[in-house]
């Protein structure tokens, strides 16, 4: 068997069009993380009504960016004091 056959497939919507993901994680699990994204993406929209799928998609993945590296950068700050603590 291959891996292509190995992989998930889940269909979602996300800000009102469908997709077909596909991949090695559970179904659940890519459903969430289409769920988060369409939420972001909603919240996005409502703000700002007038801009197209393609704007809020690029506005949605700065956000998401953003967060991402707000949290690396918490989890090298937490990883740092963690080893002071062990290293003392």
């Amino acid at each position: 068997m291959s891996q292509e056959n190995d992989k998930a497939r889940v269909h979602v919507k996300i800000y009102g069009e469908d997709y077909t993901m596909r991949g090695s994680f559970s179904p659940d699990y890519m459903k969430r993380v289409a769920h988060y994204v369409d939420e972001k993406m909603n919240q996005i929209g409502q703000v700002n009504t007038r801009l197209g799928i393609n704007k809020v998609a690029v506005l949605t993945a700065i956000n998401l960016t953003d967060e991402l590296f707000r949290v690396r950068k918490e989890l090298l700050e937490l990883e740092s004091l963690l080893e002071e603590k062990t290293t003392r």
